[in-house]
């Protein structure tokens, strides 16, 4: 059964089908539940190390895990589904009702195990498509046209995601590093016209520089994307000037700051980057408040490492529920600019159109 656009114009789509949006509540609009990410594994090269980099996170190592984050292969994968259940739990205990799980095919999506989760927590759960970043495409990817790539998208989306019935309710993370590689292009362009064909929001995953969500952005708007309906994310993981941020939000679209709970700096082999407090980003997200740009604001986690649960001393999906919002209280953020941060600003980007 193909659902039309149609049918889901004014509705955000959850892996168990498409819903009103007043039903979302409190989400949480970039997380990850169950993923592979060992397209980011750097195993040690030193032979003291080597040994850390393929063992199970325990106590005794979690120290060294914490600062080196994508050189143990245990932090980067995600994989088990009753601790992702545990961990979603608490979140909900805390009061939100919406989780979208951005991951998609390159990163080992797992359709059947996100309805299972949604129908034991009773959560909200969208899921992604499209393709993540160039490293992680695989080599069929260059063989596709843009149409077909779109049309891939478009299925995930009106159809389910291979043979599962189960679909898709956003485009992305669409994934883009700096500079763009070309393949990263030609996923931008597909994902725009499958936006055009579908209403789907678009969320993307940005590189590692300043000028990385501007290029990201205008290939989409070249496009013909509705940015609008469009989540740059990952907007704290480097400190940003505040100039770059409003060049970006005149654009219209929204900003992510999806990497509450991340303090620690990036491992070397990434590169030197400041990396925010969560201090400095509720301060930034201020700011941006001041000069008018409340509604295009967003918030998340980015759970995608073993070491972002609670389960190994972090904070988990609830983090922000449980630890972020006193500090934006005693700050000065309102109760009414909270609600349309968690609630009314995910409502409107996640409404297809």
């Amino acid at each position: 059964m193909t659902i039309t656009k149609k049918e889901l114009t004014g509705k955000a789509q959850t892996v168990l089908g498409p819903i009103d949006v007043e039903e979302l509540g409190i989400t949480l609009p970039h997380e990850h539940f169950l993923l592979d990410m060992g397209v980011w594994f750097d195993p040690p090269k030193i032979a003291g190390e080597k040994a850390l980099a393929y063992q199970p996170i325990t106590m005794e190592n979690l120290g060294w895990v914490h600062y080196n984050e994508y050189k143990n292969l245990d932090n980067v994968q995600l994989l088990d589904e009753e601790l992702a259940i545990k961990e979603a739990m608490l979140f909900k205990k805390e009061g939100g009702k919406t989780i979208v799980d951005v991951t998609n095919g390159n990163l080992s999506r797992d359709p059947a195990a996100l309805v299972r989760i949604s129908q034991v927590t009773g959560l909200n759960i969208i899921m992604g498509s499209g393709y993540y970043v160039g490293e992680a495409q695989g080599e069929d990817f260059d063989r596709k046209s843009e149409e077909e790539i779109a049309e891939e998208i478009v299925r995930d989306i009106t159809v389910g995601v291979d043979d599962t019935g189960i679909c898709s309710g956003i485009i992305g993370e669409v994934g883009g590093s700096w500079p763009l590689q070309d393949r990263e292009k030609k996923s931008l362009r597909a994902s725009a016209r499958a936006q055009k064909l579908t209403g789907a929001p678009i969320t993307l995953h940005t590189g590692r520089h300043e000028g990385s969500p501007l290029e990201m952005s205008q290939v989409l708007d070249d496009a013909g994307a509705d940015m609008s309906h469009v989540a740059v994310g990952h907007l704290d993981r480097e400190v940003y000037s505040l100039k770059s941020l409003l060049d970006l939000a005149k654009g219209g679209c929204y900003l992510q700051y999806d990497g509450f709970g991340d303090t620690v700096f990036y491992s070397m082999h990434l590169g030197v980057y400041d990396r925010p407090s969560d201090i400095q980003r509720i301060r930034q997200i201020m700011e941006l408040i001041d000069k008018g740009y409340l509604n295009q604001i967003l918030i998340s986690h980015d759970v995608c490492l073993k070491t972002k649960l609670v389960a190994y001393g972090d904070g988990g999906y609830a983090h922000i529920l449980r630890n972020i919002l006193p500090q934006m209280r005693a700050r000065g953020v309102s109760a009414k600019e909270i609600h349309t941060i968690l609630v009314e600003n995910p409502k409107r980007f996640l409404q297809f159109y």
